[in-house]
């Protein structure tokens, strides 16, 4: 039985290459992009495009109504093309936000929408400094300073609003991406993550998984991932077909 999801942020790098899977499962997709360029993208994927900024709180209330969406899948960021260094120091600040103010719209939009579950993308490397590797409870880092403050509380404010949201939210701790849109084709850094691999968890996260949060990364030092491997039955070597 597929589900209506509500995709946001559809035209990322795990947008595009969920949008394959979740048609591919028998879901009908709504994808949100804030750029009209991006439309006809998802139009070409397979998914119905509607083009919405996340802090529109108004106009994202009324494409989800639309859309009559059972999940929402949030996938929003607001990065540099290759994580451009030069431009990072920026990005940071914007991703915060749209982690903290951004993932507050969607929550809000979803609960007067009557959605029953929500998956969120939030990322590995947020935990505070212990031992080693890191399970899903372990605490996250809030009282690191400078850039890494200022991400850290913007994906301790999603985690919180989609765990405490009246629907089941599931949180995926994603590892640090490469392949297809991310701008690096290496397996790099301390819990990397092929962005096929990240959307599949996306997917199955739809239909498996008790709500809480779940680390999604390839076997490495510094998390542990087994209970995304035992409970969702996820793969780190899934790949989309070439």
């Amino acid at each position: 039985m597929g589900h209506r999801i509500f995709l946001a942020g559809a035209s990322g790098a795990i947008g595009q290459r969920l949008i394959p899977q979740l048609l591919a499962a028998g879901h009908q997709v709504t994808g949100t992009t804030r750029n009209a360029d991006k439309a006809a993208t998802l139009r070409a994927l397979g998914a119905e495009p509607v083009v919405v900024d996340v802090f529109d709180a108004e106009t994202l209330l009324l494409a989800m109504l639309a859309a009559k969406p059972d999940i929402v899948v949030h996938q929003l960021t607001d990065l540099p093309p290759g994580l451009d260094p030069s431009r990072m120091g920026e990005a940071v600040v914007r991703n915060a936000r749209i982690r903290d103010e951004g993932t507050r719209n969607l929550v809000a939009a979803a609960v007067a929408s009557g959605v029953r579950r929500m998956v969120a993308q939030s990322i590995a490397w947020a935990y505070a400094p212990g031992p080693e590797p890191h399970g899903e409870a372990d605490p996250l880092d809030g009282g690191a300073s400078g850039t890494r403050g200022i991400s850290v509380s913007g994906v301790i404010a999603l985690e919180r609003a989609v765990l405490d949201a009246p629907f089941a939210g599931v949180v995926l701790r994603y590892g640090q991406l490469y392949g297809p849109g991310t701008g690096t084709h290496a397996a790099a850094g301390a819990s990397p993550l092929h962005v096929d691999a990240a959307a599949h968890a996306a997917l199955l996260a739809l239909d498996k998984g008790a709500p809480g949060i779940f680390n999604v990364a390839e076997p490495n030092q510094a998390v542990s991932t087994q209970k995304a491997v035992e409970e969702l039955g996820w793969r780190a070597d899934f790949r989309l077909p070439a």
